[in-house]
């Protein structure tokens, strides 16, 4: 069976981003026709500045969203990054196999480190050595498939070349995965700033919809998204951003065609309003069911510490090749009653 691996860090909210691009599918799809992992990569949250308990509080939040949008821990494995050891294990092996180089050409490495520059900071060594972790996540479990949105593509690709270069150097060890995309809504725009992906740790409030917005918020924020000069209502993502930012969203959530759906409308007023009903209806359930899961706290402490169990037990065989094949030594076994009987 074909194995799917994703991953939520907790930087934020959950977004209506993070839910169209990603979330939708993995309970929609994924998680019925493959075997599915998906992770709260907390440890992704440490290379910024940060506030441990927020990590802890958002990190909980998440993993209460994902079930909240229908993954269910009898078909797929939820579980939290730091949980399972074999991930910063496996990272440190991938260290010794990826350049220099190729973590200062990432897109997001030097995006995120020359805005610290300008304000005068530093960036953490993390923040550089992240994507050969994000690797670890991927390659641990022998995923074949990782869902993400086109911004992660990058990511993946050296995944791929990480895996390769392992496998030619120390034989075959690694499943080489490969990116699969949503086909609707692949990268929902913030509201206020068409042109920038709806992240969840950006600061611009007004642009991003977060999964847990009460109705009334959620209306007011696209009823003043920004739109595009002129009055046609034309789906072109290049000169009407804007324009076609609302019609993706109103499309993935009512199964239409962004194109055809541009036509039905006449004014802004009107698509804003039919969007943000939309949206409304879609996260009804979603939030509904948050608050029945947040009622009974055992059962996601539950589904936490199973899901870490599974991932170990899966895990665990693939860093002890990879420790091999590198050439470190095995462990050898400790005796519990040879060190019983020492101590005394």
């Amino acid at each position: 069976m074909t194995r799917v691996f994703s991953g939520v860090k907790p930087t934020g909210h959950l977004t209506l981003g993070n839910y169209l691009g990603a979330m939708r599918q993995w309970a929609a799809v994924d998680q019925h026709r493959a075997d599915a992992l998906f992770c709260i990569v907390d440890l992704h949250a440490l290379t910024v500045d940060h506030d441990p308990a927020r990590v802890r509080r958002l990190s909980r939040q998440a993993a209460t969203l994902l079930l909240a949008v229908g993954l269910d821990p009898a078909l797929c494995t939820v579980f939290v990054q730091s949980h399972v050891d074999e991930h910063a294990r496996l990272s440190y092996v991938l260290e010794c196999v990826a350049t220099d180089g190729e973590m200062r050409r990432t897109i997001q490495y030097k995006e995120k480190a020359a805005r610290e520059r300008e304000r005068g900071g530093s960036v953490r060594l993390s923040l550089l050595t992240y994507p050969v972790l994000m690797a670890a996540d991927i390659l641990v479990y022998g995923a074949d498939e990782v869902p993400v949105g086109d911004d992660q593509a990058q990511h993946v690709e050296l995944t791929r070349d990480l895996a390769v270069r392992f496998n030619q150097r120390y034989g075959h060890t690694f499943v080489v995965p490969r990116a699969t995309f949503p086909a609707v809504a692949a990268r929902v725009m913030n509201l206020q700033e068409p042109t920038s992906k709806m992240g969840k740790s950006d600061d611009s409030g007004p642009g991003i919809v977060y999964l847990l917005d009460e109705p009334d918020v959620v209306r007011k924020k696209i009823m003043r998204a920004v739109t595009d000069s002129g009055r046609e209502i034309v789906y072109d993502r290049e000169e009407r951003p804007g324009v076609a930012n609302l019609l993706e969203i109103l499309a993935a959530c009512t199964g239409g065609n962004p194109e055809a759906l541009s036509g039905a409308y006449e004014s802004y007023g009107s698509l804003k309003q039919d969007t943000a009903e939309a949206v409304v209806e879609l996260l009804r359930p979603v939030q509904e069911r948050h608050r029945a899961l947040c009622a009974d706290p055992g059962y996601v402490e539950g589904v936490l510490r199973d899901g870490a169990e599974r991932a170990r037990v899966l895990a665990r065989p693939t860093v002890d090749a990879a420790y091999r094949a590198i050439g470190l030594l095995p462990a050898v076994p400790v005796d519990t009653g040879v060190v019983l009987n020492a101590a005394r």
